[in-house]
């Protein structure tokens, strides 16, 4: 990608922010709040990292949101392990590896030490269910 395009893509994360605010703001109040309020939490915030060099507001440590928090490993498991236009898929243990090794920087370190805990529950989902071929 060019900077260009790299800084458009960055912008999904407000993307979905937003889109789940026009729906918290077309259901207003009621048992779908807290749904939503969580959806838009990890939406925001799942591309910022432990160590503040993420996006889209540069936060750091304990200030971004757990669920952006876990849903960062789920992302970056889920985007290694997947064939891309640019990139062959990583081998289970290799997106392991990888975690493992990013912990304190681009993940929360006691998010990682969970995930190292279950990373066999992400191989199986992953095995149980594959992406499509197109």
């Amino acid at each position: 990608m060019t900077d260009d395009e790299f800084e458009e893509m960055k912008k999904h994360t407000i993307y979905g922010r937003n889109a789940i605010q026009t729906a918290e703001r077309k259901f207003g109040e009621g048992v779908n709040n807290r749904f939503l309020q969580f959806g838009k939490e990890i939406a925001y915030t799942h591309h910022e990292k432990w160590d503040g060099s993420g996006y889209p507001e540069g936060l750091h440590g304990e200030s971004i949101s757990l669920l952006g928090r876990i849903m960062a490993i789920a992302d970056v498991y889920d985007a290694l392990i997947s064939q891309r236009p640019y990139k062959p898929p990583f081998t289970h243990g290799e997106a392991v590896s990888f975690v493992a090794r990013s912990k304190g920087t681009h993940f929360d370190p006691d998010v990682v030490e969970a995930f190292l805990k279950i990373h066999e529950e992400f191989r199986k989902i992953a095995s149980d269910l594959p992406d499509l071929e197109k």
